[in-house]
């Protein structure tokens, strides 16, 4: 059976989708073939990476990338993690169910380091719940 692709997409591809592509492909990565970009691509949030890993998914070999990157490519699923990946989204060919899906940047915490690993650790939660409930039902396969 064919994998079914999926994009993530944010502002800067460092935190909301690099998670999102995380949880995915660690959930369903024999079903799904994952991937993630942003509008501004910069660099994959350290942060990020270390609430991935209490969770026991390394994204720490991840890669910001540029949506660009991905032009030309059919997808069977496009999801825009943040308002302003939604508005600047490219056209994609074909017929990808797109979705939208407003996080928080967990970038833009600030306080102790606890107070923002608390912040990142929420925005990784609410992406892992919105996983769930949209990928783990096998009516997509």
């Amino acid at each position: 059976m064919k994998k079914k692709k999926v994009l993530f997409l944010c502002t800067e591809n460092s935190c909301r989708s690099q998670m999102a592509e995380g949880i995915l492909r660690h959930l369903r990565g024999n079903e799904f073939e994952v991937f993630s970009a942003g509008i501004r691509p910069s660099v994959v949030n350290p942060t990020a990476i270390k609430v991935m890993a209490e969770i026991g998914i390394d994204i720490s070999n991840h890669k910001s990338k540029s949506v660009e990157e991905f032009k030309g490519m059919i997808f069977d699923f496009i999801i825009t993690t943040c308002d302003a990946a939604r508005e600047t989204c490219p056209v994609f060919p074909g017929k990808a169910r797109r979705l939208h899906w407003s996080f928080d940047d967990p970038a833009v915490a600030r306080g102790s380091e606890e107070e923002i690993l608390s912040v990142f650790r929420k925005v990784r939660d609410e992406i892992g719940v919105r996983i769930q409930e949209e990928f783990i039902s096998l009516d997509y396969i």
